[in-house]
């Protein structure tokens, strides 16, 4: 089973290294790695070109912003089974690509989604993201998996779509609710950290980011039909207590 693993990046010239080391340590062979770079403008090509060898495709140029360039990175994809992982992100293990693929070989799943640590800049593990079992009204209760995690098969963006921009910076979760939640796909849950993520983020840099974050998750509620979507705003925040303990 083919599985296209895509990276978006731009001037991320200190971890994109890190990055791609551990997809190309990765132990399943049958890997398309797909590199969209936004037109950097430090030395984060440069970094990318010396693995060039374990990249299948890489573009360099402008974009409309992160979800633009997933979108551009599906496009181009010719696995089956389609994964993020961002610049700053990395593999938790060298296993981690093998059980997604066994996963779905074994399940004939439509997705699978896994657990993911936050770590900082010295690699101190500060939140533990469990995600647990998806259920039918899961989303409803703040429910959402972690999308460095989120792994699908390709066809299903051919048939319910691609990131939405009109989503901003819950493009990703728009997606999974509108994947999980409106149309019912099958998934499965990896009770496994498959992810360590960078702390940090796009929502979360400023009070500002932080509101406009909120708007966009209520307007991806409101789209896919959520129950009580003001309920749900509160309670998505919420559950990111547990990630503490």
């Amino acid at each position: 089973m083919k599985l296209s693993l895509v990276t978006i990046v731009y001037n991320a010239q200190d971890t994109i290294g890190q990055c791609i080391e551990s997809v190309i340590s990765q132990n399943y062979p049958d890997l398309e790695y797909i590199i969209i770079d936004g037109g950097s403008t430090d030395n984060t090509v440069e970094v990318i070109k010396k693995y060039q060898p374990s990249i299948n495709i890489l573009v360099s140029e402008p974009d409309n912003g992160i979800y633009d360039a997933m979108n551009k990175g599906i496009k181009l994809a010719t696995g089956q089974i389609v994964g993020m992982l961002n610049a700053d992100d990395r593999f938790a293990d060298h296993e981690v690509l093998q059980t997604v693929a066994k996963a779905f070989e074994q399940q004939g799943t439509d997705a699978i989604y896994g657990d993911l640590d936050i770590i900082d800049e010295h690699d101190r593990i500060i939140r533990k993201w469990r995600s647990g079992q998806w259920r039918g009204g899961s989303f409803n209760l703040g429910f959402m998996p972690p999308h460095p995690t989120f792994y699908c098969r390709r066809q299903l963006f051919e048939k319910f779509g691609f990131y939405s921009l009109e989503f901003g910076s819950a493009a990703d979760y728009e997606l999974m609710l509108r994947f999980m939640h409106g149309h019912k796909i099958n998934s499965i849950y990896l009770k496994k950290v498959m992810v360590k993520m960078q702390t940090g983020g796009v929502s979360s840099k400023n009070l500002t980011n932080r509101i406009k974050a909120w708007q966009y998750d209520l307007k991806a509620m409101r789209k896919n039909k959520i129950r009580l979507p003001l309920v749900t705003l509160m309670l998505k925040p919420f559950r990111k207590i547990f990630q503490f303990i």
